[in-house]
């Protein structure tokens, strides 16, 4: 909101409080009756009627406050919808259009003019003008009026200056169609509203805080809002969305219309420079480069990100530059940044504007459709009034025509008095009126009198038959256009799209957001311990076992001895439980570390062996991880990442008459369920103990990846196009329009430049083939090559400026078919169909390559590659015979079993050839 309460300067009639000619003695009476400082006898001693004339504080409440609320919501803060002005810029364009003479006016001069139409003071009209001065549409600045990017304030409204631009000349000023009213002080007249003939409102957008209510639309694309407002009148369907100045990217998926509940996310601009280096170069609306620094300094000082030093070269375009220590990851900083800092807001629109001097509750696409309708009516009375002046000019140029012609100003020689004159001439012009439009009044006649001798004298017949036939020309197009009054108003808004519309392109980017969360992207400058006896973990246990590096926000998972598990926030020192077995870091709904457990259920019971899940628990509740029996005992316990099952040898105690003592159990054989779940029989009979024999393979199976190209972002819910089965050690293989080639590890947190041409699963023995063109020798060179080092950022073109990538090809065996340019005087040679396999053998991928052809070439294209079947491979198996394996019988008895299995290089067994149908449903295992 432009104005300061402060300010308010109405007359004391209309603000409700007592006129100085009320005197000083009537004062005391409008105040709480707590502050009244009359004595007790006095008021006694007050009679009836004096009794009548004190105003209670409920009555000051029900008149005083809603006549101050009303004031502030149609006076003040909201805007209309008949022009999209508040009256402060309403009088603001006033004062400049009356000083308007085509050349700059101090602003101070334009405040000074304002103030005679606006009772409040000069600072709320100053912040006014620059803040529509700002927004470079309707006012034509000159000096330093601040800057949205950086936040720096203007000059002193005495050194800057302004003038109405020509596009607000041209659709917002129509004095002949301008409702006009007194000023707040009677001594002017001022427009109740402005024609504007244009969708004002949303062009500039509106903010502002009433009584009672507040307003916030947005703002919107001036290309856009007229192309919406053709459709509007073409009766097609349109949607509207915001654009900002100061561009960034925005999701306007919950935009809700700009309705009361609708939200959209802005982000800015942010793209690795190098390794260590990133620029924003667009922020969000709502915030400047000062703002955006400060909150990303309080991230990193309260450990969010890591960041090494700013630097802000902001001028005409924002640059900020954010280096980052080594070691820390470009993308992992930029979801830190958006996730913990002001990169990345939130803006609630809420589209309230007045109607008929009423707050109404619309969306951006019905303020289009009202703003439209309205253009049509202005631009309907504005021919209506231009047909009636071409009419009143072609009648009195018939008039003038007849009274020359015809000789009728001597029928009034030997008229003596002015009534004898006046009838003389509307008797000589009857007889030649038929053909006019209209009865000849006797102002028609006045006229005709104050024709001057000179103009009669030099009459030219032929000249005013021109005349008039130019004025029917004319009267008969505004017939025309108001007859087809849409088409007129449609070819109306294309003529200011082509006038005004170049140079005002959308800004902001329209994307569709990919959530980010804190916790994967939080930088851990913490470090977590643990004391295992006593059953503390926390932050602040220096003297104890170090566990691992945290974040404040994070969540750790416990697990006890006794058989229990609790999660529970970071923080310095916190009691789980005692005798504490595994501590960590909880991942959220994590369906890929896998536990692995033996325990005893209860005190003399039989111990059971189980694989298990977290994914979802309440936080700080003790969950029993058996059946909650006293004196339960965890005998074996490890957690695994990727779902690691491991074999391991089961000791028992020399009691009775067993047999065996000792035998392997494998994990693997076991099935994953749920947390709850009890597990499967290992024994009833007392453990001695439990060793690991062999470290496990992963039991999951390869995640599969896709690639959501609406959100640049790789994920594992089948959304956009499938990548392949990707393990630990597989790669992606990634290359720019740029020539710059890389391999990564697919992380769900990688984030992709606009220019990548190529991402696919690397394979390291299939070669990659490339065309590009070499910059200082001026020809297209091919070169084959293998990544040797996966690790390394390389570029597959010359370092000439010059140089480009034409196309690249990750076939097995590719095809290109070059069309050549053809030469003067001669027959275009044919196209050359190229196998590269054939063409050029794999070299270093430094190497130059090989000179495609010395011919001008038009343009290559890519062609089905020759078929490949690419080799099986070989799993080297083995059969291993293992003379005797201990089995626990379903009794629980022990004996040993002959048997020979048939190991390969593969897991034994995968993660959905053990999923159990008996999983409870809160163990359920979904593979990413």
């Amino acid at each position: 909101m432009e104005e300061n309460d402060d300010d308010l300067n109405l007359p004391a009639d209309q603000e409700g409080l007592p006129t100085e000619d009320e005197g000083s003695s009537n004062a005391d009476e409008n105040l709480p009756a707590e502050t009244e400082r009359l004595p007790s006898d006095a008021i006694n001693e007050l009679s009836d009627e004096e009794d009548d004339a004190l105003t209670k504080v409920t009555g000051m409440y029900k008149e005083w406050f809603l006549d101050y609320a009303s004031y502030v919501i149609l006076e003040r803060a909201v805007p209309a919808i008949e022009d999209g002005f508040k009256p402060v810029q309403r009088r603001i364009m006033h004062a400049l259009k009356e000083l308007d003479d085509g050349r700059y006016n101090k602003v101070a001069n334009v405040v000074g003019h304002t103030m005679q139409y606006h009772p409040h003071g000069d600072a709320s009209i100053a912040d006014a003008m620059v803040q529509m001065g700002q927004k470079d549409l309707l006012i034509d600045t000159q000096g330093n009026w601040g800057n949205i990017l950086t936040g720096d304030r203007a000059a002193a409204s005495r050194y800057i200056e302004a003038r109405l631009s020509k596009f607000a000349l041209d659709v917002v000023f129509s004095p002949k169609i301008t409702e006009w009213q007194q000023s707040y002080d009677g001594r002017k007249k001022e427009p109740v509203n402005l024609p504007v003939m244009f969708p004002l409102l949303l062009a500039q957008g509106a903010e502002g805080i009433a009584v009672g209510l507040s307003t916030k639309v947005l703002p919107h694309n001036f290309n856009e809002l007229i192309d919406a407002s053709i459709k509007h009148l073409q009766g097609k369907r349109f949607k509207l969305f915001p654009d900002f100045p100061t561009s960034g990217i925005i999701d306007v998926t919950n935009y809700n219309d700009g309705m009361r509940g609708g939200k959209i996310r802005v982000r800015a601009k942010i793209a690795p420079l190098n390794k260590n280096t990133l620029v924003i170069n667009e922020i969000p609306y709502g915030t400047n480069t000062s703002s955006l620094i400060d909150s990303i300094l309080k991230a990193n000082d309260k450990g969010k990100i890591k960041v090494k030093k700013i630097e802000d070269n902001t001028a005409a375009d924002v640059e900020i530059l954010v280096h980052l220590p080594s070691g820390i990851s470009p993308d992992k900083t930029i979801d830190a940044l958006y996730a913990f800092t002001n990169c990345e807001t939130s803006i609630s629109p809420l589209g309230c504007i007045i109607e008929d001097n009423k707050p109404l509750f619309i969306g951006v696409v019905e303020m289009l459709k009202r703003s439209t309708d309205a253009t049509v009516e202005l631009l309907r009375q504005e021919l209506e009034i231009q047909l009636g002046e071409l009419e009143a000019q072609w009648h009195a140029a018939s008039l003038e025509r007849i009274f020359i012609e015809n000789r009728i100003y001597r029928d009034i020689e030997e008229e003596e008095t002015w009534e004898g004159v006046i009838k003389a001439i509307d008797k000589g012009l009857k007889p030649h009126t038929k053909h006019l439009k209209r009865a000849v009044t006797e102002e028609d006649i006045l006229r005709l009198t104050e024709i001057k001798i000179k103009k009669i004298s030099k009459f030219d017949l032929d000249k005013a038959q021109q005349h008039l036939d130019n004025l029917e020309e004319k009267i008969a197009e505004v017939k025309n256009n108001l007859a087809n009054i849409i088409d007129f108003a449609i070819d109306y808004f294309k003529r200011l799209k082509s006038t005004y519309g170049k140079g005002r392109e959308r800004k902001s980017e329209i994307r569709i957001f990919d959530d980010i969360e804190a916790t994967k992207v939080v930088i851990r400058n913490t470090k977590l311990y643990v004391n295992r006896e006593e059953g503390f973990v926390g932050t602040s246990l220096r003297r104890d076992e170090y566990v691992t590096d945290c974040a404040d926000i994070d969540d750790v998972i416990v697990f006890t001895k006794d058989g229990n598990m609790m999660v529970t926030k970071v923080d310095s020192k916190t009691f789980v439980a005692k005798n504490i077995i595994h501590v960590a870091v909880f991942k959220k709904k994590d369906k890929r570390t896998t536990y692995n457990m033996i325990y005893k259920d209860g005190k003399g019971g039989p111990s059971y062996i189980k694989r298990f899940n977290v994914t979802s628990i309440t936080r700080d509740k003790l969950y029993p991880l058996g059946t909650g029996k006293a004196g339960t005992d965890v005998l074996y316990f490890s957690a695994n990442p990727n779902g690691e099952a491991e074999v391991v040898t089961v000791l028992l105690r020399q009691v009775g008459s067993i047999k065996k003592l000792k035998w392997d159990l494998d994990f693997s054989d076991s099935l994953i369920k749920g947390r709850a779940s009890k597990g499967n029989l290992v024994t009833k009979y007392s453990v001695k103990r439990i060793e690991l024999k062999e470290k496990g393979l992963s039991t999951l199976k390869p995640r599969k990846l896709w690639f959501d190209d609406t959100v640049q972002r790789l994920n594992i819910d089948d959304r956009g196009d499938f990548l392949g089965e990707f393990t630990s050690e597989d790669r992606l293989l990634i290359v720019n329009q740029k020539g710059v080639i890389k391999t990564v590890i697919p992380e769900l947190t990688l984030r992709f430049e606009d220019d990548m041409i190529v991402l696919e699963k690397w394979e390291p023995e299939k070669p990659i083939s490339a065309i590009y063109w070499e910059g200082d020798k001026e020809l297209f060179y091919v070169k084959r090559f293998l990544i040797d080092n996966p690790d390394k950022v390389e570029s597959i073109i010359s370092d000439h400026p010059k140089s480009y990538l034409e196309k690249v090809f990750t076939d097995y065996r590719p095809r290109a078919e070059v069309t050549f340019a053809k030469q003067r005087g001669k027959d275009r040679q044919d196209n050359l169909e190229l196998d590269l396999e054939q063409f050029i053998s794999v070299k270093g991928i430094s190497a130059m390559g090989n000179q495609l052809t010395k011919d001008k070439v038009l343009e290559i294209n890519a062609i089905e590659p020759l078929p490949y079947d690419k080799p099986e491979p070989i799993a080297t198996a083995e059969i291993e015979v293992v003379d005797e394996e201990n089995v626990v019988t379903q009794e629980g008895v022990v004996e040993p079993v002959k048997i020979e299995k048939l190991r390969t290089q593969k897991p034994k067994n995968s993660l959905k050839e053990k999923r159990s149908e008996e999983d409870d449903d809160e163990g359920q295992i979904t593979l990413f």
